[in-house]
């Protein structure tokens, strides 16, 4: 048998390491003295110290070392870590991408992020409003029906509310619109509102702070974001309103948030 040290070295394992995978029972001494605590190891665990080594060299978790140990087949551990290895490359290669497209824009005014939006519940109206300002109409109208309907309804926290466009082009005037909000629970609806389960998404997001007549330039950006680093368009954009007339005077201040479906 070997003590610790000595096994250290045969090994090339520190002996914080060998001390780390006992501890995950990657690697159990061999006998240990009871009076002095002393750890021993036998020849053939030099093979065992090894192959975590030479999985630890290749990203392997401790996990998946322990996995490979409990009986999994090595090809087939290195058949799943190499469809790891290879979508981890794929995200930092888009990431760079992405570095590369920010870096070329000269005013950096918006700052793309790509957020996993969970699924929730929501109530919707749908309306033909005349004017891009009738929003906030719809916005209030929608929730005093909403709570007509439903006494003590209550909204997610934080708050997720949105309008989509559905017309599929710009409009000045009788824009079809969806106006969304996030609920705890599914309610009764009637002719104007309705309730749905909306199903997870990614979606890129930009904030666009300043007046709403200025969103174009917000949607040009999010757009051309989207084409030139390879993601696909899917669903309606969404404008969530975070900060405006309700609670900020000036209109400089205002915050919205431009969230773009992709896949």
């Amino acid at each position: 048998m070997f003590k610790i040290g000595e096994f250290s070295k045969l090994s090339m394992l520190t002996i914080k390491a060998l001390r780390f995978y006992e501890k995950e029972d990657l690697l159990i001494p061999a006998y240990v003295d009871e009076w002095s605590g002393y750890r021993f190891y036998e020849t053939n665990q030099l093979e065992t110290a090894a192959t975590i080594k030479a999985l630890r060299q290749l990203d392997f978790s401790v996990e998946e070392i322990r996995a490979h140990l409990n009986g999994v087949p090595l090809r087939d551990a290195l058949r799943a870590k190499k469809t790891a290895l290879m979508q981890k490359q794929a995200d930092i290669s888009a990431r760079v991408s992405i570095i590369n497209y920010l870096m070329e824009d000269s005013e950096m005014k918006y700052q793309a992020v790509i957020k996993d939006i969970e699924e929730c519940i929501v109530y919707s109206e749908e309306r033909t409003l005349e004017r891009y300002s009738d929003v906030t109409i719809l916005v209030l109208e929608s929730a005093q029906e909403c709570l007509r309907l439903n006494p003590g309804m209550e909204c997610v926290k934080p708050d997720y509310g949105f309008c989509e466009y559905l017309d599929g082009e710009h409009k000045e005037t009788n824009m079809r619109v969806r106006y969304s909000q996030a609920v705890i629970k599914m309610g009764v609806g009637n002719e104007r509102i309705q309730f749905r389960i909306l199903p997870a998404t990614k979606a890129i997001c930009i904030y666009h702070k300043g007046a709403y007549d200025r969103l174009g330039e917000a949607y040009a950006y999010i757009y051309r974001y989207a084409m030139e680093n390879g993601y696909q368009v899917a669903g309606f954009h969404r404008e969530s309103y975070i900060d405006g007339i309700w609670n900020k005077e000036n209109v400089e201040d205002w915050l919205t948030e431009i969230q773009l479906p992709v896949k």
